[in-house]
């Protein structure tokens, strides 16, 4: 008797705001089949069940002053423990999803795809998210474009899309094959080595980091917990040297 062959499934996991966005994209059409063949498990988790006080407090003012609210870096880093059981497991790759970031292409779908069991995608909001989420995460960075969204969950289901679609089983490989973006990509990449003059920098007019309270934190909570602080720059009030600050970063 033959032996049911493992199917591989990638899991992903949306850290939002709004959980309740995702219902709707991903229980239609290619994305619900794969759920259902088990191929992917993707798992909305909202950051307000993981905030403190009366009102569940997320965003708070910006350090060094500037427009918007700036995402908390505590609810964050709880809901992430949450769904990581306070361990990241080998094969798991942490995203930001930030304006800032690199900027997301077929290449890292499809090595994402073949790489990682586990996707863990942070959804920013409004001004951003405090720095210190990806210094202690060690989370990459990854925009959708020279552009800026509203949020990061349409960015987040562009990721699952994109990859999920290259996990054996979700289309047929005669579809993939046919496809040209792939070997347009890699022709781009050939050209930017051999003439790096007309490619542009990737820190061309991004964003510098933010920061928002409180001032220290430390992470994890508990005695073996580290310290991270708030640039120092940032409270000093000198507008002229935070200018400088965030024109460096």
């Amino acid at each position: 008797m033959k032996q049911k062959k493992r199917v591989r499934q990638i899991r992903f996991d949306i850290v939002t705001t709004f959980p309740n966005i995702f219902d709707s994209y991903f229980n239609e059409s290619i994305i619900k089949r794969a759920r259902e063949k088990k191929i992917v498990d993707i798992r909305a988790v909202g950051i307000r069940d993981f905030a403190s006080g009366k009102y569940k407090k997320l965003d708070d003012i910006p350090y060094g002053g500037g427009a918007g609210m700036v995402l908390m870096a505590e609810p964050i880093l709880k809901a992430v423990g949450n769904v990581l059981k306070r361990s990241k497991p080998s094969g798991t790759k942490i995203v930001i999803l930030s304006a800032k970031g690199k900027q997301f292409n077929q290449k890292i779908a499809y090595d994402w795809a073949k790489k990682y069991d586990r996707i863990v995608l942070i959804s920013g909001r409004y001004e951003g998210i405090d720095e210190r989420v990806k210094n202690i995460l060690h989370a990459e960075e990854i925009s959708m474009g020279p552009y800026v969204l509203t949020d990061g969950d349409v960015a987040a289901m562009a990721v699952v899309s994109a990859v999920a679609r290259l996990i054996p089983g979700v289309i047929r490989l005669e579809s993939l094959k046919e496809e040209s973006h792939w070997n347009l990509l890699l022709k781009r990449e050939v050209n930017a080595r051999v003439h790096p003059e007309r490619s542009l920098g990737t820190a061309n007019g991004l964003e510098y980091p933010h920061y928002t309270r409180p001032e220290v934190l430390k992470w994890p909570p508990g005695k073996s917990g580290k310290i991270y602080r708030v640039p120092k720059v940032l409270l000093s009030g000198n507008h002229k040297k935070i200018a400088e600050w965030r024109l460096e970063e």
